[in-house]
């Protein structure tokens, strides 16, 4: 005899599973996606990005030295990571990846402004930091390739990843900016020096 009830259970249960895939899959793909271009602007000038070049004279600007090697590191976290998020390959190496630069962003360039986007300051870099922390610690959701391939990452390698980039943001916040001294207060430093050599000199 049909259950009807058993029946229906399972395909809520069915219907439940292909909802949180097709979500897993459009958050993968949306922040996912968005970040690689993110890091395809600072890599390779795509997107009318600021390419390496660009990338390394504004993180130096920062204090953060040397700058190519920062550039690349911020450029392959967010690129190899979103790729890696969009795709559900390797899961959660990918949204952890992502992390590393999105709090350094938020440290070095957001820091001590407003919550909101409008006035500079890190709306975008939490948020993303929020849907990464979210999506590491689910699976990636029937439709990855993951789970196209069969495909487990040892939890051994996602501690060891996710303390590398840790190492990476602990270390970032001992890059300081050189102390720059303002043109008036040189001039006034200068003339100071100046009367006082003359006060000697009479």
């Amino acid at each position: 005899m049909l259950d009807l009830n058993r029946l229906t259970k399972r395909r809520a249960k069915e219907e439940y599973g292909l909802g949180r895939d097709i979500g897993l899959l459009t958050v993968r793909l949306t922040t996912g996606g968005l970040m690689a271009g993110h890091g395809a602007q600072k890599l390779f000038g795509w997107f009318e990005g600021p390419g390496l070049e660009g990338t390394t004279g504004w993180l130096e600007s920062m204090g953060m030295r040397p700058g190519r090697a920062w550039a690349l590191a911020a450029g392959a976290s967010e690129f190899d990571g979103g790729v890696l998020t969009a795709l559900g390959l390797f899961h959660p190496i990918g949204p952890i990846s992502m992390l590393g630069s999105m709090a350094v962003a938020l440290r070095k360039a957001h820091w001590g402004k407003p919550i909101w986007v409008t006035a500079g300051g890190g709306e975008l870099p939490v948020t993303n930091m929020a849907i990464g922390v979210a999506l590491a610690l689910v699976d990636p959701g029937r439709l990855s390739l993951d789970h196209l391939f069969g495909i487990k990452v040892p939890k051994e390698l996602a501690v060891l990843t996710a303390l590398g980039v840790a190492l990476g943001v602990i270390f970032s916040e001992g890059q300081q900016p050189e102390p720059q001294v303002s043109e008036e207060v040189a001039t006034d430093e200068l003339q100071g020096g100046e009367a006082g050599t003359e006060g000697q000199t009479g």
